[in-house]
């Protein structure tokens, strides 16, 4: 394997092995033996992901089954499509409701209650997050091959959406709390306790400016009113960049800036706005520029990663495989070849990052140990963290390469 292409593809087959492996049979279905494993696969009960499972935000079972199945279509991989029709199944049996909304986003697999959040409890839930779990469902409904499966996940995005756009409020600033009750009250605190400093300008409200985008887009709702309010707003402000990570809370976060630029090249259509494409190209996408590692530091594989944030600057690998998929998304708007090679180079630094025999791909590479190096593979000072969720940081750079691939056989 001496190609970047090769390195990548091997990488994707080995995260496509390890997700797999993590699934478990549930009621003829399929669901995530757990959002937080070990690289042989086993359960991290100690940590707040550990004995959980779902769409929610970590957890990401529809988030999941889109890429599995989009890998699946691509190369011919019956295994992962019946995987993916499988953890579908099972999120839309547990966690949809009789009027075909979304009511629940973690289980907890030792005794079955629901939570809306990873704290474990029903006090709050992060409206973006939602958004971005409809977003799933018309990813999985155009990803299926079952046409039962297309026509649910198609009522359950628009369900959830109508219930969702009704309940969040608006903010002073125009923005969308980045927490908020059942009752649609803001909760201006932090997943942890104490005052949320990035309550009003967390980039996961950005979300919801996405999730309109595609129902508009695709004429199952006209949500363009909410859409321009949302982008207005966003421009007054200069831009919500603040944490999508519901346990941090900086206001500069590296995937805040790739979920924006990727909303904004789309809203242009729907709004029939050109001018929010130049806009994105220049004021949204450079943001990601001072993240980017331009050399293996402290002894490790990071060169074309991007670390996180100031504060938790590991380089976590969900947020680099969306961070590809913006640099993709702006080399098909721009042919210049600058932005695929960006993502290339994050797509070929996280194969690097691969240990044991199923194919695990770390959560995050701990280039300066902020983690600390107990929980670091071979505990070494410096290196990758000893954890994994399958259906998020261990698989997502799967659809970025899927779509490279895509373009490259176009």
């Amino acid at each position: 394997m001496n190609t970047p292409e090769e390195q990548i593809a091997h990488s994707a087959e080995q995260s496509v092995r390890f997700a797999l492996h993590c699934l478990t049979p549930c009621n003829g279905h399929l669901r995530a033996t757990s959002t937080f494993v070990n690289p042989q696969g086993e359960p991290q009960l100690w940590h707040d992901f550990g004995p959980l499972e779902g769409p929610g935000w970590a957890a990401n079972s529809l988030g999941g089954a889109a890429v599995l199945l989009r890998y699946g279509t691509t190369f011919g991989r019956e295994d992962c499509i019946r995987a993916g029709n499988a953890l579908i199944e099972h999120t839309l049996a547990h966690f949809v409701d009789v009027h075909d909304r979304l009511q629940w986003l973690y289980r907890d697999v030792r005794h079955g209650t629901f939570y809306l959040n990873f704290k474990h409890n029903r006090d709050w839930f992060c409206p973006g997050s939602v958004a971005r779990v409809v977003l799933q469902m018309l990813e999985c409904a155009e990803r299926t091959d079952n046409s039962a499966l297309r026509k649910r996940l198609n009522l359950c995005a628009r369900t959830t959406a109508r219930w969702l756009s009704a309940v969040t409020p608006t903010l002073p600033n125009g923005w969308f709390p980045r927490r908020i009750t059942l009752q649609g009250e803001p909760y201006p605190l932090a997943a942890e306790g104490g005052n949320d400093p990035i309550f009003d300008c967390s980039g996961d409200g950005t979300h919801l400016l996405w999730m309109w985008t595609e129902l508009t887009r695709k004429g199952l709702a006209d949500y363009r009113l909410q859409l321009q309010r949302g982008i207005e707003a966003f421009q007054k402000a200069g831009g919500f960049f603040g944490s999508v990570n519901h346990d941090t809370y900086d206001r500069q976060e590296n995937v805040a800036y790739a979920i924006a630029f990727r909303t904004f090249v789309r809203a242009a259509d729907v709004l029939g706005d050109p001018s929010l494409k130049p806009y994105a190209l220049q004021k949204i996408l450079p943001g990601l520029e001072r993240f980017v590692m331009h050399e293996d530091r402290n002894g490790v594989a990071t060169k074309g990663l991007l670390y996180m944030e100031d504060s938790w600057d590991t380089a976590y690998l969900w947020e680099n495989a969306e961070a590809a998929l913006a640099y993709l998304e702006a080399h098909q708007l721009t042919d210049e070849r600058t932005y695929e090679q960006l993502a290339l180079d994050i797509l070929t630094a996280i194969s690097k990052h691969h240990y044991g025999e199923y194919g695990f791909l770390t959560e995050g590479v701990d280039w300066n140990n902020h983690v600390g190096k107990q929980h670091h593979i071979g505990q070494v000072e410096y290196g990758a963290i000893a954890y994994a969720e399958p259906l998020l940081n261990n698989l997502y750079h799967v659809e970025a390469y899927c779509e490279w691939k895509s373009r490259r056989q176009r």
